[in-house]
């Protein structure tokens, strides 16, 4: 299978085929469950679940007519999982409430001042956003705390009639058999413990059924990955591509802050080959978020997405706007990538995929969220009409042609270049030339020289051979502006019942040490932002008897491990509901 990886071989549906089998402990075995029935059945409570929810109930008032919808989150409470940078467009929240400016949507602080910096080891390079294409500007969005966000559109939702339930996990798919349909899915399994048995405090779940389900779990979500491989949405598409976010959230002091400030670099301390970047935005209470994200594709397997994001902050780009302030959160997450050529089938029998569970995050905008919002509220107009028409149809068709025919589509065709041209040429070249591709597409009417560029293969499969690289030695963390793991998860909040089976699955136990190990390092140990994988050695120095060892209680839910793996070993399934990080103003 580590051949087959390494070589692009596709691997998820060999991965999926097992995923409703992993979790089917013996307490679920041919349990009865409550079942709850709804019009509209939504899986994840961020920009695109409630937008999707909001725009439904819209509709229902605007008609006079009655609709049931359910958002479930599974995070203890809403946005408690939500990390994004973030700089918000305020198109999609426009559209949905024109004013949202009058009803409190908490949009801190208008954008200012935009930077564009290309770092060296001691040096930094300002590019001229003049140089940028229009769109690539920041005038006219606002910095914010994504999280904050959602909370006050789950605030607006439930003003709706929305039925919103956070800490309840979805785990399941409940299936239309032999049709496929999806009818549903199982919410709120709680008290199985560690050997897979029920404990006084067990409970089987619930049924939620909708007559349409909408899946928007964000990235990599494992339901999604369910329905995507039964029904081969991706069949046609380009392998999803992916990056690592990792953000911490400072409080610095009155005469450092500069609200409304934005800078984006690029360059070190990665190397050109390894592709990247950073975030810096001041706001609110002078705060200041700082975040580095590690495109997943690279090959070293001794990288660690971690420590560089540490060790840049060191930089005296960076550190002049963080020395003397306090960090006060941490977290990080999986980005989706892969643009307008990755994007599967939107929909399925029974429902549909929006935000991140599809993919629509611009990655030279460095935004995802309007576009996220913008895809629930086409579903929801699809599911809408199909409900008030009584149709029976299988596949909600109107969301995929709306979304052909949108503005999301239109962005992400300008700049579905730009991921495969640094892929291809690195960061310094193909960073000029897909400069110069979307400035030609943003002229020409989306007209690319190059047409359409393939990603080629998946992120673990661009995984290289330890032999073939050579390993990096990071500097110890100061505590003042560079910190450890496990410090930095303390302040991400996480917590997980230890009493419950890991939600970090090996479908072949043997496989860390006989073939990743050996081969690749345990890439695990490293691009793990959360110190959730170790090897363990009975002599540590003579490193005899290696054993791998799964911290799930430290998981911050990112799915890192999921997707780069490179012998596609590890699977990440949702634990508990109310388990993971809980991250404030984050």
């Amino acid at each position: 299978m580590a051949e087959q990886i390494r070589d692009g071989g596709a691997t998820d549906a060999w991965q999926e085929a097992v995923i409703d089998r992993l979790p089917a402990a013996e307490a679920l075995a041919g349990v009865e469950r409550e079942i709850m029935e709804y019009d509209v059945v939504i899986v994840g409570a961020g920009p695109a679940g409630l937008a999707a929810a909001i725009r439904l109930k819209q509709q229902a008032e605007a008609d006079g007519t009655e609709i049931s919808v359910a958002v479930l989150e599974k995070a203890a409470e809403i946005g408690g999982h939500i990390l994004s940078g973030a700089v918000i467009d305020p198109k999609a929240l426009a559209e949905l409430f024109p004013d949202w400016k009058d009803r409190g949507a908490p949009l801190e602080t208008a954008v200012k001042e935009d930077r564009f910096l290309m770092l060296g080891p001691q040096g930094q390079l300002s590019l001229p956003m003049f140089a940028m294409p229009g769109f690539m500007h920041n005038h006219g969005c606002y910095i914010a705390s994504l999280g904050n966000v959602c909370r006050w559109l789950a605030e607006q939702a439930e003003a709706l009639g929305v039925e919103v339930y956070p800490g309840m996990a979805a785990s399941h798919v409940v299936w239309d058999e032999p049709s496929g349909r999806v009818k549903g899915v199982v919410a709120g399994v709680f008290g199985i413990d560690r050997e897979g048995k029920p404990t006084d405090d067990f409970q089987p779940g619930i049924e939620l059924h909708g007559k349409y389900v909408l899946i928007g779990e964000g990235a990599r979500g494992s339901l999604a990955k369910s329905i995507m491989a039964r029904h081969g949405l991706a069949d046609s598409a380009e392998p999803q591509k992916f990056g690592i976010g990792l953000k911490e959230l400072w409080q610095i002091p009155a005469d450092q802050h500069r609200p409304g400030l934005v800078q984006h670099t690029t360059g070190w301390p990665l190397d050109d080959k390894t592709g990247g970047g950073s975030f810096l935005y001041h706001f609110g209470d002078r705060y200041v978020a700082v975040g580095f994200v590690v495109h997943l594709n690279y090959a070293n397997p001794w990288l660690s997405p971690f420590d560089e994001f540490q060790r840049f902050k060191h930089h005296p780009a960076i550190a002049e706007h963080l020395e003397g302030g306090n960090r006060i959160s941490y977290g990080a997450r999986a980005i989706v990538e892969g643009g307008l050529q990755s994007i599967p089938k939107l929909t399925f029998p029974g429902g549909a995929l929006i935000g991140d569970s599809a993919g629509f995050v611009n990655v030279p905008r460095i935004k995802g969220s309007h576009n996220a919002m913008k895809t629930g509220m086409l579903a929801a107009e699809a599911a809408y009409a199909a409900l008030r028409a009584d149709s029976e149809a299988e596949n909600l068709d109107a969301y995929q042609a709306a979304f052909e025919r949108s503005w999301v589509r239109k962005e992400l065709r300008l700049v579905r270049n730009a991921k495969p041209l640094l892929t291809r040429l690195g960061t310094s070249l193909g960073g000029a030339v897909g400069l110069f591709d979307m400035w030609f597409q943003s002229i020409f009417g989306g007209f690319s020289l190059f047409g359409t560029l393939k990603h080629g293969k998946t992120d673990a499969a661009s995984t290289g051979l330890a032999e073939d690289h050579k390993p990096i030695a990071y500097p110890k963390p100061d505590g003042k502006l560079s910190f450890d793991k496990l410090s930095s998860v303390f302040i991400s909040n996480t917590n997980h019942a230890e009493d419950q089976p890991a939600h970090l699955k090996l479908l072949d136990a043997s496989v860390p040490v006989s073939v990743n190990l050996p081969e690749y390092g345990e890439p695990a140990r490293l691009y793990c932002p959360a110190g959730v994988y170790e090897i363990v050695y009975a002599d540590e120095q003579a490193k005899t008897d290696p054993r791998f060892v799964i911290n799930a209680q430290n998981c911050v839910h990112c799915k890192t491990c999921d997707i780069k793996d490179p012998s596609q070993n590890i699977v990440w399934t949702t634990p508990e509901g109310g388990g993971g990080p809980n991250y404030p103003n984050m």
